[in-house]
């Protein structure tokens, strides 16, 4: 008698647990497929999108201008470097038709500034006493405008910093440039042009 009254909350136990065990697995599976419509929905509205189909830019821009960018600094070519690489990009994953020079017969123009540009010794060799490495900091500036002037996408402050390894002295380093400005300027332009052509 006791061992049968012992036995029953046992199995009346054990049977409630797995229903629970059920429910909370059902629970589970729901949980679960909210968050993947949520995160397709989300990741379809934040993706890449095709030209004019932004917030940023009207429809009817079919063409864009993208003058060489003016500078602030007195770094070697650093202009240069990040002007090619926003219309490398643009090419790349736009479908506008992209015109060096500031010329006005395009649908909207971008305009960009190297606003400041600074070279910072991290690292010493011990043997030499000469730097090894740098830290490349760039600042920039970047709107577009319609043809009529109006003020299409701002961004007044884009700072990049990159690392680079050298032995040449500070002088060389600023004159020559590095590749450090051109892992930057690649950086610099997939950020402007996310920024420009993508609405969330």
């Amino acid at each position: 008698m006791q061992g049968a009254a012992y036995h029953l909350p046992r199995k009346t136990s054990h049977s409630i647990s797995t229903t629970a065990g059920c429910d909370n697995k059902t629970n589970g599976m729901k949980l679960r497929t909210t968050i993947f419509l949520f995160l397709t929905t989300l990741l379809t509205g934040c993706g890449y999108h095709t030209a004019g189909s932004a917030s940023h830019i009207p429809a009817n821009v079919r063409t864009l201008a993208v003058p060489i960018f003016s500078t602030n600094s007195q770094a070697y070519h650093t202009e240069m470097a990040f002007t090619q690489a926003i219309i490398r990009e643009l090419n790349t994953r736009t479908r506008y038709r992209i015109l060096n020079g500031d010329t006005g017969s395009a649908d909207a123009t971008l305009h960009g500034t190297i606003l400041t540009q600074t070279v910072t010794p991290l690292t010493y060799d011990a043997n030499s006493g000469q730097s090894s490495s740098y830290l490349v900091s760039v600042t920039a500036r970047v709107y577009l405008t319609a043809h009529d002037g109006t003020v299409l996408y701002r961004n007044d402050a884009l700072t990049f910093h990159e690392q680079y390894q050298s032995t040449q002295d500070l002088n060389t380093f600023i004159q020559e440039g590095s590749p450090a400005i051109s892992r930057m300027s690649r950086d610099f332009a997939q950020t402007v042009v996310s920024d420009m052509l993508e609405s969330f």
